[in-house]
């Protein structure tokens, strides 16, 4: 049985794995992080370590919060915190490549579901100086479409009732936020790393109208106090797997209970708005700190997160198991890659040719890697929030100025045509959606529309009702010319499969 990594065995790592320099015995708790999953462990955490590492300022440490599971608490507690970051891509030879480092910036993992008043007094903590999020799409409580607040959500209506014992990140937020104007301490920057249109600017809306709900003093006090910096996040983070736990102990020669394996890429771009400092994340940590993030988060969501949704929905729907088998089928590639030229790159204003074209290819060799098999069913997973951001905004300038959609809107229909649950071998997979019982209403009641029309107007019909889903589509289902494509796609897609869809639309 291999020891456990933790404090006593860092020293006796192999020389070739990173790790924190500093005495990890002098650090002190900064940040209080909601949602510590691999993105978050294999992004921010990381280059917090490393800019704690290069600056010596170690009052930056993370007290990291699961929202619902206990299964990070439960491997990193014993361990200290401590965790490894396995950065994997191809070398000239397509060989594998592995660079590990051990990650010391997470001081106590909180699981909120077991006592939400602890992470409230947490956020209330004197030394707290930044409240950080990566709680993914679904965690905002929000409507994708309009970005509001969901007033009926049962975790918003059960935490306007128990401010004591909140459950939703919303209400976690604010009555933490009310501990702290209460007990007169000073603001804190809450700060969204979730790929969400105008992240912090939603998070603050979310957080004012569930605050206006229950003081309207504390309402004034986050608006004029609190700080909420819009932030753009890129790195390709699949789930860890049982194969690598075992690789990377094997390297180790000590047992980690939850590794995270990630892309050397990493990029992060912040909009420099701190209420009570930051980290040097800038210095070492790979951060950007920017006026206005929004061209970045444009660029990001429509070049990065759109393109990678359509390769999973598309290769999920052929039987792939992984991102990189669908880039490596030709006809995928070329029509992923015209679409972010065509389609994608011209609703990118101000962004000149050159940096699209760069962008363009880096993502391609990205999705392409070969050491990191990222699942189809991982991106796929809640379409209902991503699909907005990534793919209709896209297509809604498009037609704004009268250009062809129908690369994009064949992506929207690979969404829609994989709610069915089937891909073309016959292999059925569960729909992860937050709106997967609503969605599973909507795909039935646009099958029995289509029954119940003329044959030559069954596949409209069916179009018409999935696009009049307004949480997901707003406004998109009055518009003709959105509507006829996706019944042209969705009708390809259900009579002869992706490979033809996609070679007309090419």
């Amino acid at each position: 049985m291999l020891e456990r990594l933790n404090t006593e065995s860092l020293p006796r790592l192999p020389a070739d794995v990173e790790k924190p320099i500093y005495d990890r015995s002098r650090l002190t708790p900064g940040i209080v992080h909601l949602g510590l999953g691999a993105f978050h462990r294999a992004h921010q955490a990381v280059a917090t370590d490393l800019a704690m590492q290069a600056s010596g300022d170690l009052s930056w440490g993370i007290l990291g919060v699961s929202l619902r599971s206990a299964a990070t608490r439960d491997a990193l507690t014993p361990q200290d915190g401590l965790y490894t970051l396995a950065l994997r891509d191809g070398g000239p030879g397509g060989e594998p490549r592995e660079q590990l480092r051990v990650v010391g910036s997470v001081l106590r993992v909180m699981v909120a579901a077991e006592d939400p008043n602890a992470v409230l007094e947490r956020i209330a903590y004197p030394q707290t100086r930044i409240v950080s999020l990566t709680v993914t799409e679904k965690g905002y409580s929000h409507e994708p479409a309009t970005g509001h607040l969901r007033w009926d959500d049962p975790d918003i209506l059960h935490d306007l009732e128990n401010p004591l014992r909140p459950r939703s990140t919303i209400g976690i937020l604010v009555y933490g936020l009310a501990l702290r104007r209460e007990r007169g301490l000073p603001p804190v920057t809450l700060l969204s790393c979730d790929n969400l249109r105008g992240n912090g600017d939603t998070l603050r809306s979310l957080v004012l109208a569930f605050a206006l709900r229950v003081d309207v003093g504390l309402t004034h006090w986050i608006d004029t106090h609190c700080t909420f910096p819009n932030s753009m996040v890129d790195r390709i983070v699949p789930g860890t797997g049982e194969e690598d736990r075992l690789r990377i102990a094997g390297r180790l020669g000590v047992q980690d209970a939850w590794p995270v394996v990630g892309e050397p890429y990493m990029n992060w771009v912040i909009e420099d708005k701190f209420a009570a400092g930051r980290p040097a994340w800038d210095s070492h940590g790979g951060a950007t700190f920017v006026r206005n993030a929004a061209p970045y988060e444009r660029l990001k969501l429509r070049m990065v997160n759109g393109p990678h949704s359509t390769f999973a929905y598309l290769g999920a729907l052929l039987g792939h198991q992984t991102i990189s088998q669908s880039v490596q089928v030709p006809a995928l590639r070329e029509f992923v890659d015209a679409m972010m030229r065509w389609e994608i790159g011209p609703t990118l204003k101000g962004i000149p040719d050159s940096g699209l074209e760069e962008y363009r290819r880096r993502f391609l060799v990205r999705v392409a890697n070969p050491a990191l098999p990222h699942p189809t069913s991982q991106v796929a997973m809640d379409g209902s929030q991503k699909v907005p951001q990534r793919l209709l905004d896209s297509i809604r300038d498009r037609l704004r100025t009268g250009d062809d959609i129908r690369r994009l809107t064949l992506a929207v229909a690979a969404w829609l045509h994989y709610l069915h649950g089937e891909d073309e071998l016959g292999g059925r997979y569960k729909i992860q959606d937050p709106m997967a019982a609503r969605l599973a209403k909507l795909v039935a009641r646009s099958e029995v529309a289509a029954r119940a029309s003329a044959p030559s107007q069954a596949a409209h019909r069916r179009a018409i009702v999935l696009a009049e889903f307004k949480p997901v589509f707003g406004d998109l289902g009055r518009m003709s010319e959105f509507v006829s494509t996706l019944a042209t796609h969705l009708e390809a897609l259900r009579l002869h499969g992706v490979m033809h869809a996609v070679e007309a639309a090419t």
